[in-house]
């Protein structure tokens, strides 16, 4: 079947998003609709163009028998700032609070169109590291993970506080929570994580980070590189801070329950060269 131009040029755009860091070879474009690869290195040229003015992401050509195009996604400083603006407005809401100064944040983890966008700004940091695998622990951080793997192509792996028969022999570490100062355990199923992998920990909310020094202790099990970690949310006022590389989206400044006020601001996502 035939493609007309414009056809091939929506099904390209559209095959590239939902393939990232994925190479394609540009036979593949070719036979997928019937043109010459003299036409489809024209078409990609154009989507590059595009993708790169309006900073939605940029083709990376791979040159050679076995070469081809990968897309990697990007977020531009203004809509980041726009994506950042949105988070704080939505956490202040002074309805968040819930009795003991706690904040109700699962409508935010819940919406669908809030996760993409909170995804692509933390894939765009680590679009051409070397991502093997995303990790969470269960349960407010899935949603999140997966978000993030999306944009990545990489699997999700589920830290548990409990083992699960349905995953076989698993690993398991006591650790300390930063906050709390109370000893959890931590598993993981010794078939989820190959020796070696290189690991994007992404979580919805840090207080001290005792919850990702245990996730880091628990890789170490697994002789895992931790390439990066990302939260949505971080505790701003934490002195005793057990986790020093890291970037987050919004920093909780403070919270008070008498006055039902919740002050919040842009983390550091911006400080680590996202500009």
């Amino acid at each position: 079947m035939k493609f007309r131009r414009s056809e091939r040029l929506i099904d390209m755009t559209q095959y590239l998003l939902e393939h990232p860091n994925q190479l394609v070879p540009l036979t593949f474009f070719a036979e997928r609709y019937s043109s010459a690869k003299s036409s489809i290195s024209e078409d990609l040229s154009l989507i590059k163009d595009t993708f790169e003015k309006r900073e939605i992401g940029t083709l990376k050509t791979v040159a050679g028998a076995a070469g081809g195009v990968q897309f990697f996604v990007k977020v531009g400083q203004e809509e980041a700032r726009q994506i950042v603006q949105e988070l704080c407005d939505l956490i202040a809401n002074p309805d968040r609070l819930l009795p003991g100064g706690y904040l109700y944040l699962t409508d935010i983890i819940g919406n669908p169109s809030i996760v993409q966008k909170v995804g692509r700004m933390i894939a765009s940091v680590y679009a051409y590291a070397k991502i093997d695998v995303v990790v969470t622990v269960a349960t407010k951080g899935i949603p999140l993970a997966y978000a993030v793997a999306s944009q990545l192509n990489t699997p999700v792996i589920i830290v548990r506080h409990d083992s699960k028969v349905t995953e076989g022999p698993t690993v398991s570490i006591n650790y300390v929570s930063g906050s709390a100062k109370r000893i959890q355990t931590m598993v993981l199923s010794k078939r989820s994580l190959a020796e070696g992998s290189n690991v994007l920990i992404v979580d919805d909310f840090m207080k001290a980070g005792g919850t990702i020094t245990g996730m880091i202790s628990l890789l170490e099990e697994f002789k895992a590189n931790v390439a990066g970690i990302a939260v949505l949310v971080e505790s701003e006022r934490q002195e005793d801070r057990l986790v020093d590389h890291y970037i987050s989206l919004v920093q909780l400044s403070d919270v008070n329950v008498k006055e039902k006020t919740i002050s919040v601001h842009e983390g550091n996502y911006f400080l680590q060269g996202n500009e």
